[in-house]
């Protein structure tokens, strides 16, 4: 019998795609998390923070309604070393800052409006993260 996992990973690229079309559609604007987020907590983005608070709000509630209809996930990929996951997230935080925008900004958004710039920093980050987990995986073996 075939694995079916993949369809989770097929229905929440759809998901994040029309999601995104969505939001380009609505406000003329691309949904880049980090940008969404990161004008919240410098204070940039004053002038629509309803929107942006609507817009995280949604990225924690969506996973809850998710576990009430299929469950917990009973196995994951995700380390136990809470500490190797806050370095991960803050290492994932600077580098969006630093390359100006996230996974939804450039590789979702970007790439589907074919932007040399969101291709570009879509490889370089996919690159990047490759070479991490395999720097990661022969120093610690915990990924």
């Amino acid at each position: 019998m075939i694995e079916m996992d993949w369809i989770w990973g097929l229905i929440g690229g759809l998901i994040i795609g029309c999601g995104g079309a969505v939001y380009l559609l609505g406000n003329g604007r691309i949904m880049g998390a980090s940008g969404i987020i990161g004008g919240l907590v410098d204070g940039s983005g004053r002038s629509n923070w309803i929107e942006r608070v609507c817009f995280v709000a949604a990225l924690l509630i969506a996973p809850a309604v998710l576990i009430l209809f299929t469950g917990v996930p009973g196995e994951t990929n995700v380390t136990d070393n809470y500490a190797l996951i806050v370095i991960g997230g803050l290492l994932v935080g600077v580098g969006t800052r630093i390359g100006g925008g996230c996974t939804s900004g450039h590789g979702v958004c970007g790439i589907s409006r074919l932007s040399p710039r969101g291709i570009v920093s879509t490889l370089i980050y996919i690159f990047a993260g490759a070479v991490m987990v395999a720097a990661l995986r022969a120093m610690t073996g915990a990924l």
